[in-house]
């Protein structure tokens, strides 16, 4: 197991468990936002609250500022001159409203500028309010979906080390977009859940052991990780078991047999793991150079072997193809139905082609889908 793989399946099994570092940020946003909700909506509600006020002042200063001036205007100080004089109160209604009539526009001016700065504040504590409850019910949502995407994930990995795996690169690769993984790191997972004996069971057994002491998975994956490179020091024990040789063998089949089809120009990762278990069982590598450069050459295109990968190390795949082309099919009638050649052996492809032409039909024009 190399460092980046490890590093690989290190982020891999943190994402399989409740620990996942994307459930604790999304937790840690959520918390955020519901901190921002309880906090604007503490903000909003003292603010409706000072505008409520600051509106009723403006209204008690005009219509108390009208009637004091009502009342000024009707009091004249020689009327009272008397007793102002002899009780030594100072009283000038005139002055009085001279001020009242210069100062209370500007007080009102200054409510009104009070009462929009307050506004214009609770429209941006409405916006912030409002964003925040639309994080919680989207992080809501995309936990829901990153829960899921965990569920499927663990089910990938529970089938890989089952070792009856199934599944395409493609969905493999589409759900580890969903976690943000790179077409590298995309890959290199496709390859690791597809063939789980180069490093998955090595490192989910690791794992295991270490889980078993009551760790949790961040402990365990961490002390994990400090193992491999000691792994990589000790000398291995050169005596080999007949078990031991059979992996091997595998291995090197397995590594020639990729080899083959990259030089090919085909992605071994485009088959699932039961196909290329089906293709190892079967592997000649003459044989599938030769179908492979001849289809090639008569105009294929590649993917005609995904679910149909028997036809790799077909024998008879060049017959059955050259049978079907000398009855006047195309190139492209064929690719649309590959099930034919794998349907039918080149003697029954034979008998069939001549069945059609007994009953006096002519098989150029009966569609392959029909044989």
């Amino acid at each position: 197991m190399t460092v980046n793989t490890e590093n690989l399946l290190d982020r891999l099994y943190n994402l399989r468990g409740a620990d996942s570092d994307i459930l604790k940020e999304m937790d840690r946003q959520k918390d955020k936002a519901e901190s921002t909700k309880a906090r604007t909506t503490e903000e909003k509600a003292n603010l409706q609250k000072n505008i409520a006020e600051l509106k009723q002042q403006r209204e008690e200063l005009e219509e108390q500022g009208e009637k004091f001036k009502e009342i000024l205007q009707g009091i004249h100080r020689e009327d009272y001159e008397t007793v102002l004089t002899r009780l030594h109160i100072d009283f000038d209604p005139k002055s009085l409203l001279d001020k009242l009539e210069r100062n209370l526009p500007k007080t009102i001016e200054n409510v009104e500028k009070d009462t929009k700065k307050a506004e214009d504040e609770l429209v941006k504590v409405e916006e912030e309010m409002n964003s925040a409850i639309t994080a919680i019910e989207e992080l809501g949502i995309r936990k829901d979906a990153a829960l899921a995407n965990q569920e499927k994930l663990n089910e990938y990995f529970e089938l890989a080390l089952e070792g009856h795996i199934n599944i395409t690169r493609d969905s493999i690769t589409t759900l580890l977009a969903e976690f943000g993984f790179n077409e590298e790191e995309q890959r290199e997972t496709a390859k690791i859940l597809m063939f789980p004996e180069d490093a998955l069971f090595q490192y989910d057994e690791k794992v295991r052991n270490k889980s078993k002491n009551g760790k949790s998975i961040s402990e365990v994956i961490q002390e994990a990780k400090t193992m491999v490179d000691e792994e990589e020091i000790k000398i291995p024990d050169i005596s080999l078991d007949e078990q031991e040789i059979e992996e091997s063998v595998t291995t090197d089949i397995k590594e020639e047999m990729i080899e083959t089809l990259k030089d090919l120009g085909i992605d071994y990762l485009d088959f699932t793991s039961d196909e290329i278990e089906k293709l190892m069982d079967n592997f000649d590598k003459d044989t599938i150079i030769g179908n492979i450069k001849y289809m090639q050459n008569k105009g294929f295109e590649n993917d005609i072997y995904i679910n149909h990968i028997e036809l790799m190390y077909d024998k008879n795949l060049q017959n059955k193809v050259e049978l079907l082309l000398s009855i006047g099919k195309e190139v492209l009638d064929i690719y649309l139905a590959p099930s034919i050649l794998t349907k039918y052996t080149y003697e029954q492809l034979g008998e069939s082609i001549q069945s059609l032409r007994g009953s006096g039909m002519d098989p150029k024009e009966v569609p392959l889908m029909a044989y």
